[in-house]
């Protein structure tokens, strides 16, 4: 949720585009829920309501440091950090943050792959991100990425006089291209004066010693102004090239190893399935005012079948834990297996020979009459 204080709604023809940011998905969009006016705070606020992604940090803590201002820098040697410095000062901390961290270009790219594909789509709905800020891009886990406080912009600088709320929109998305051109430039420095004017050819430099020729280029295609040249997000593909069948890759075998993960899931699922209506029939005291029923006819077997998965014993006498036999045992019975057991009494006067299909058979009609008895009553 996002909050802006002191903000009054003129009108409500920028709900127009809240509208249109709200039926915009995307995997890489942190999706926008609602857009709301309130004065529970004692003023005017309007609220953004956005899902909510636990665990997740900001680019710009994640990669720049935390004692670098957004519009600066400080100087861990200086006794007054917010004196000024001259140009080679900040050229020589370009230097000594490209010595000392610099991002792999597998994850800068991974990054551009996966921004551009937001915006690729944000930019097809006709709308602008307008804040691609290491600050407003969420990262979750290892390397997704998320695109925040989208439509922020559009609400807080709504221009109700104008004809078309969406004559700037063209303009914004060429904003986005250059925003972006800065972004990557920052990452791949480690530094946020990386993007100031006066240390962008410097910055490029150190691209051009540190990574590839298409990460340079894409940089510099994306920060140079030329009024003539429309660009569009799909300009950069040709850059991006094979690297995004690398993502493609990777994208794909992060679903098998979810989708691995969620068959184990629904296994366990399964077999708490099984557990749960033998444990609601097993020594259940009484049913419709019956208190053997529990110890009769089917659910005896039951009964039996229970001690045999889980209250045997080894020879001496002491407790038999194998959860590889509960597991077989509990997946040949819910499979219905014609495989047959021995089942004892626990005075060892009774010995039945059944199939888990009959055992199963046996569960499903007596958990049925369960199942009515608790319709009946209520």
């Amino acid at each position: 949720m996002w909050r802006t204080s002191g903000f009054r709604l003129p009108n409500t023809k920028c709900m127009i585009l809240v509208d249109m940011w709200k039926r915009l998905q995307h995997s890489n969009v942190v999706q926008l829920r609602e857009v709301f006016t309130t004065k529970s705070f004692g003023d005017y606020s309007i609220i953004f309501v956005y899902d909510y992604h636990p665990g997740s940090e900001t680019l710009l803590s994640k990669h720049f440091s935390q004692t670098e201002p957004m519009n600066g820098y400080t100087d861990p040697f200086s006794a007054d950090p917010n004196a000024p410095r001259p140009y080679s000062h900040q050229k020589n901390t370009l230097l000594r943050q490209q010595a000392t961290s610099m991002l792999p270009e597998s994850v800068i790219w991974n990054y551009i792959i996966q921004i551009t594909s937001a915006l690729r789509v944000i930019h097809a709905a006709g709308l602008a991100c307008r804040t691609l800020d290491p600050s407003k891009i969420l990262l979750a886990g290892k390397s997704r990425i998320r695109l925040g406080c989208l439509a922020i912009a559009d609400v807080l600088t709504f221009d109700a006089t104008a004809p078309n709320p969406l004559h700037l929109i063209p303009h914004y998305q060429q904003d986005d291209l250059t925003a972006l051109g800065k972004l990557v430039l920052a990452l791949a420095c480690r530094s946020l004066i990386a993007v100031q004017r006066e240390n962008v050819q410097t910055s490029l430099d150190l691209v051009a010693r540190s990574y590839s020729t298409d990460l340079r280029n894409l940089i510099m295609y994306l920060l140079t102004n030329q009024q003539q040249q429309h660009k569009t997000v799909t300009d950069l593909m040709p850059m991006i090239g094979a690297r995004f069948y690398t993502q493609l890759d990777a994208v794909q075998i992060r679903a098998d190893v979810l989708e691995d993960e969620l068959s184990k899931e629904m296994e366990n699922g399964r077999l708490c399935r099984l557990l749960v209506k033998l444990g609601t029939i097993n020594e259940r005291p009484e049913l419709s005012l019956d208190p053997t029923w529990s110890e009769t006819g089917d659910r005896y077997m039951l009964k039996l079948f229970r001690d045999y998965l889980l209250h045997q014993v080894s020879e001496d006498g002491r407790p038999w834990l194998d959860m590889a036999h509960v597991v077989q045992c509990l997946n040949k019975f819910d499979a219905g297996s014609p495989e047959k057991i021995c089942l004892m009494s626990r005075d060892e006067q009774s010995i039945l020979v059944v199939s888990y299909a009959e055992l199963k058979h046996c569960l499903e009609l007596s958990f049925e009459e369960v199942l009515s008895a608790a319709i009946k009553t209520e």
